[in-house]
């Protein structure tokens, strides 16, 4: 039960739909997802070592506040290792498998609707992990998922400041085909390029004065 309060307040978080600054109550949690005390608060201690919730005393629990620092951090391992994983796919990807994934990328989101941006997250992340499985080095892939994991909150919040929907199609579709035609060098100069147009239209929109980071 305790592992799937986590799994269950993990996704919450992640996708925005518990907000930066918020405050959690065990027993409100518990009554909404419908799991005991005992597990909830398990859950919030193998979050809290996440990073994801801080324990606040005689007030239960906030979900973090996304950092400034945090985006460097995580944008900065990304910049890192996708592109590596870009390279060591190149020539011999499935271009099919990519180009499914991406159209439901290019379906877009509206920024305004918080079920089409979580689905959009969701397509893009298994695009990125679909293409990291593809590098042949499943360590690697498994930190870029980790990593998106992370980055996933950062973009929720970012992407309703600004739709990227077309950038990022014409991003994916560059990029695809550069793997394709087994264009190791460019394919990972399309992914800098891209995670790095990510990062900084996050830190633009997190740096807004209403933004909920922290510095």
């Amino acid at each position: 039960m305790t592992e799937q309060a986590v799994g269950l307040l993990r996704r919450e978080i992640l996708t925005t739909r518990m907000r930066p600054g918020a405050t959690l109550s065990e027993a409100v949690v518990a009554q909404q997802i419908g799991l005991g005390k005992a597990p909830i608060r398990a859950a919030l201690a193998r979050l809290a070592e996440e990073g994801l919730v801080q324990a606040v005393p005689r007030r239960g629990w906030t979900v973090s506040l996304v950092t400034i620092r945090d985006i460097h951090e995580v944008f900065g391992m990304r910049l890192l290792l996708e592109p590596e994983a870009a390279r060591l796919a190149a020539g011999r990807v499935d271009a099919e498998l990519l180009r499914r994934l991406d159209s439901i990328c290019a379906c877009g989101y509206q920024p305004n609707d918080e079920e089409s941006t979580h689905a959009f997250l969701d397509a893009n992340k298994a695009f990125h992990v679909a293409l990291a499985e593809l590098s042949g080095n499943g360590r690697l892939a498994r930190q870029i998922d980790r990593l998106l994991d992370e980055s996933t909150r950062m973009l929720a919040l970012g992407l309703r400041r600004r739709d990227r929907t077309g950038e990022m199609a014409h991003e994916h579709h560059a990029l695809i085909e550069a793997l394709a035609l087994g264009h190791a060098a460019e394919a990972a100069a399309f992914m800098k390029e891209q995670v790095a147009a990510s990062q900084a239209m996050v830190l633009a929109a997190l740096t807004a004065p209403d933004a909920l980071t922290a510095v």
